[in-house]
């Protein structure tokens, strides 16, 4: 087969957040770069993931909004969902994003896209269908793919995943989700306030690597929309119905549902990329490569989910941050280096950054100290009528900040407070400090830090000094 052979400075394979980033960045700095994707630009976030995602939660969000307009004394007719017009603002949304992510802006920034699969064949070089291009450096930013259930007989049932439920034409009378993490909470709740019948089935423990105390508010929250959760429950076996599917649980438990999505994790794409030519390793959880995105071969680095450290799309774009720092800046930048935030997109969110409590009392012990707050004390939730939740934070015996917690509504804008405190390694007196306007929100930190140090500023010895200070005034 005749290719057309390229030489040049970056090769990046897979266009989602982390090869965007990467092959803008060294572009935007005179490199000759080669994007291959053989999907759809922007990846899973602008397509599958975080974008419709989304659009479908704000949907359901509008749909809660209308049906409990009541309590604050706003009279309404319940909403009537349309859902084929749902798609439609879901579609719309997509829609209006692509361009940034899309090949006629990236060819414009002088990016050689090629729309093939691309394989290693060496140390250096790729071959596509048409092409052979050999690099100096190279990204593998591919991402990963919705896990399979190990389940008896799923092969036989037809499953949803993220990636086709967005092809579902009409509402799911019973939406049967496999797996309490971020996606089967997001998508649960929206299916649920839209008005499917929604249950989760999680094996282990709901939205088991955030805060548990906090979980516990978006918990209520799933379980007053209707859904159903089942947890500590694996699931056996799956058969086809005449109505959809059936699952039977472990415990000998039958559920039967019109749709089955499957929600347990996420596995890296690595099919075909002659990783093993190019001398690099890597298993189901991604490509092994160090802090600074080095895989074993020092011209290849990974980014994004296949990279291991995380399965975040702003994660991912700091991967292509950090490699082009590396690479084009000679700044020895980690992967690490930055606190990089999660959040549960559900009604109320769930948002963290750095450690949590347990984590941190798993490696710190008993040095570990906390400070909360609660949004019955804040008085725009009062306002607003949206006081549960509320805020953690974590620190070392020192004060130093180790992680923050926030749930309730609006928290997954309220811990980007916390990213750079954390990031740096401030002290939790640090947080006392600004003035923040009044009646927000964002005050809850400042109270929890305050709630910290209440019993040093208001304890004995304080009211001592202070009395004896007023004798002199």
């Amino acid at each position: 087969m005749s290719r057309e052979r390229i030489s040049c400075d970056l090769c990046v394979i897979g266009a989602g957040a982390a090869g965007l980033v990467s092959a803008s960045g060294a572009a935007m700095l005179g490199r000759k770069v080669v994007l291959f994707e053989k999907g759809r630009m922007g990846g899973d976030c602008l397509n599958y993931g975080c974008v419709p995602s989304k659009a479908l939660l704000t949907a359901a969000h509008t749909a809660h909004t209308v049906r409990t307009a009541g309590r604050l004394g706003v009279k309404t007719a319940g909403p009537e969902i349309d859902f084929p017009a749902v798609r439609r603002h879901i579609e719309r949304a997509i829609a209006a994003i692509h361009p940034n992510d899309s090949q006629e802006r990236f060819e414009g920034m002088g990016v050689k896209v090629i729309r093939e699969h691309a394989r290693f064949v060496d140390d250096r070089t790729v071959h596509s269908d048409g092409y052979t291009v050999r690099a100096k450096r190279f990204v593998i930013a591919t991402g990963t793919r919705a896990r399979i259930p190990p389940v008896e007989g799923i092969e036989h049932v037809p499953y949803l995943t993220n990636e086709t439920i967005w092809d579902v034409e009409a509402l799911p009378a019973h939406l049967l989700i496999l797996g309490g993490g971020p996606i089967g909470c997001e998508l649960g709740q929206a299916f649920a306030r839209l008005g499917s019948r929604v249950t989760i089935v999680e094996a282990k423990r709901l939205l088991g690597r955030m805060d548990p105390d906090h979980v516990e508010t978006v918990r209520a929250a799933l379980l007053e929309d209707g859904v159903e959760i089942v947890e500590g429950e694996f699931a056996a076996k799956a058969e086809k119905t005449a109505s959809g599917i059936a699952l039977t649980l472990e415990t000998g438990r039958r559920i039967e549902a019109s749709h089955l999505l499957a929600a347990i994790g996420r596995v890296a794409i690595t099919d075909g990329l002659g990783l093993e030519a190019a001398g690099i390793a890597a298993d189901e959880s991604g490509i092994h490569c160090d802090d600074r995105l080095r895989t074993a071969n020092r011209r290849v680095y990974a980014a994004g989910d296949i990279a291991g450290k995380g399965q975040l799309t702003h994660l991912a774009g700091w991967h292509g941050s950090v490699i082009v720092r590396n690479l084009y800046f000679g700044l020895p930048t980690k992967q690490s280096s930055a606190a990089i935030p999660a959040a549960v997109y559900t009604d109320p969110p769930l948002a963290m950054v750095g450690m949590t409590e347990d984590q941190a009392r798993s490696t710190r012990g008993e040095r570990v100290r906390t400070a909360s707050w609660s949004f019955q004390d804040n008085d725009r939730a009062i306002a607003e009528g949206r006081t549960e939740g509320g805020v953690k934070i974590v620190t070392d015996k020192d004060g130093t900040l180790l992680g923050a917690s926030a749930v309730g509504e609006r928290a997954d804008d309220l811990v980007q407070m916390l990213s750079l405190p954390v990031q740096k390694r401030a002290k939790i007196r640090d947080l006392t400090e600004p003035v923040a306007p009044y009646p927000t929100r964002g005050e809850i930190w400042k109270r929890a830090a305050g709630s910290y140090f209440e019993p040093v500023v208001f304890g004995r010895f304080a009211k001592m000094w202070a009395s004896l200070l007023s004798r002199f005034h």
